[in-house]
């Protein structure tokens, strides 16, 4: 995973500007370098941190995210039969039948003659029969579509127009429901045959930085079997004969479907490679969680959140104290839970993630059936919130700080479903845009009666571009 920060701009005064001379102002100067910044101030939050209930499903993920930067194109992931194909090793021979999902996330920096480059998706039908893959949800958005902002911890957004990420953004449409007209309810594919699912550009001419990406994220079912591959491939110059695909003014076309099939059966891996993954019994050294690019296994966790597993309710805590339940935990941050959520790979490449340490993509839904068992009426919360990394706890309780570090670890679009003050059942879409460590308001606020229920609901798809893990707490106010 990659930690991308928004950078400040930072422009030096000089004193001359002012019309003021180094000499007058030397001893102010010096006591200003030498006055210490003020330590940062760690808070512990007080109160568990419990293992997140329930599991990951069996949905198999086609999980393409590396190479994350491409210069060189090729094949990112393929799972047809290497048999046939000039390099054998870049196919894995996973056929997908029934529900699965689709996730790519790929950019490109400064490719040569600004270059641009296509992200090509394939389905091929082995069968002898059509097979028919249902589309519910897709959505792909550009960099430039969705581009890394600095946004409010919270923004509502029922209109589904606030995002900071082409990932986020994505997710957030699959969320809410959407498919773009982009790609059809259905693709239909005869035996033997193959179909283009994405043939989508990511162009740079004309940026103020030749610098951009693409994220798609759907959710499919099909009728048979069916292989995948996603690969990378310069935009074409040359026209074909009765080519109906866009061509741009530059002359630029994107590949045809037997274009593709050419670098799937003749060509390579797509360069260049990322850092080589830390293998999960290794004991000391840098731990390199590296870029994913297989299938894993999980698409949905779903959590009754409760007491434990006999219980039917979520008792709220004391005043003043708060239960955490981590999302996303891994390899060096489980929080002190000893719970790994991490997807498994079903299949992968040698030189690529162990484990699909991101859950990128995996919704978790939540469910917190609340329940204020003392006579007196409590101001209960819940927050999803980004402590600082650690695998053990070392201070007995999450940690935070002021000021956070300066990094977005979690920002996208999450649905919070509850029952307000008034009994009125309310549906909300969030946008969420969190640093490192930061203290939070809660996400809702609810007033609880003593010996009253209360059922919260909450739906995070894990959005690309942010940083496990999180957590969601629920807290009683003093």
């Amino acid at each position: 995973m990659s930690v991308k920060s928004i950078p400040k701009l930072f422009i030096p005064l000089s004193l001359t500007v002012f019309g003021l001379s180094f000499s007058s102002h030397s001893k102010a100067s010096l006591l200003t370098q030498n006055t210490p910044k003020p330590r940062p101030q760690e808070i512990v939050q007080s109160g568990e941190v419990r293992p997140l209930p329930g599991k990951l499903d069996n949905i198999p993920v086609f999980n393409s995210n590396s190479p994350e930067w491409i210069k060189n194109e090729g094949i990112l992931l393929s799972t047809f039969p290497g048999k046939g194909k000039k390099t054998p090793t870049a196919h894995l021979n996973f056929p997908f039948q029934g529900r699965f999902d689709l996730f790519a996330h790929h950019y490109t920096h400064t490719p040569k003659d600004l270059q641009t480059l296509y992200i090509g998706v394939m389905l091929h039908n082995p069968n002898k029969q059509a097979v028919t893959v249902n589309i519910p949800q897709a959505a792909s958005y550009l960099m430039t579509e969705a581009p890394f902002v600095t946004l409010a911890p919270y923004i509502d957004n029922n209109d589904g127009k606030t995002f900071s990420g082409p990932g986020a953004r994505a997710v957030a449409d699959v969320l809410r429901g959407v498919r773009q007209k982009d790609f059809p309810s259905k693709l239909v594919i005869p035996p033997g045959q193959s179909r283009m699912l994405l043939n989508h550009p990511i162009p740079v001419r004309n940026l103020e930085k030749p610098v951009n990406g693409r994220s798609s994220f759907m959710r499919m079912k099909s009728s048979g079997k069916v292989y995948i591959a996603s690969m990378a491939m310069f935009a074409k110059k040359t026209p074909t004969s009765g080519n109906k695909l866009p061509v741009s003014p530059k002359g630029d076309r994107a590949p045809t479907l037997k274009e593709w099939q050419t670098l799937l059966d003749t060509g390579s891996f797509a360069g260049p490679r990322d850092k080589i993954p830390t293998p999960p019994d290794a004991t000391g050294g840098q731990l390199i969680y590296g870029r994913v690019a297989g299938v894993s296994e999980g698409s949905q966790w779903i959590s009754n959140i409760t007491d434990n597993a006999a219980a039917k309710n979520l008792t709220i805590p004391n005043p003043g104290k708060a239960i955490s339940y981590p999302l996303v935990t891994l390899r060096g941050g489980r929080l002190g839970t000893e719970q790994k959520q991490t997807a498994k790979m079903l299949v992968r490449y040698g030189d690529t993630a162990y484990e699909a340490h991101g859950n990128y993509c995996v919704e978790y839904n939540l469910v917190m059936p609340l329940i204020n068992s003392t006579k007196q009426t409590q101001t209960v919360s819940v927050t999803l919130e980004t402590p600082l990394k650690e695998d053990k706890l070392s201070q007995g309780g999450i940690k935070f700080r002021k000021p956070s570090l300066d990094f977005p670890f979690f920002r996208g679009t999450v649905r919070v479903r509850y029952t307000n003050d008034a009994g009125k059942e309310v549906t909300r879409y969030v946008h969420l845009w969190h640093r490192t460590g930061q203290v939070l308001e809660p996400l809702i606020k609810l007033t609880m009666p003593g010996n009253s229920r209360r059922n919260v609901q909450l739906n995070v798809i894990y959005p690309p571009d942010s940083t496990p893990p999180q957590v969601v707490t629920v807290r009683t106010m003093e």
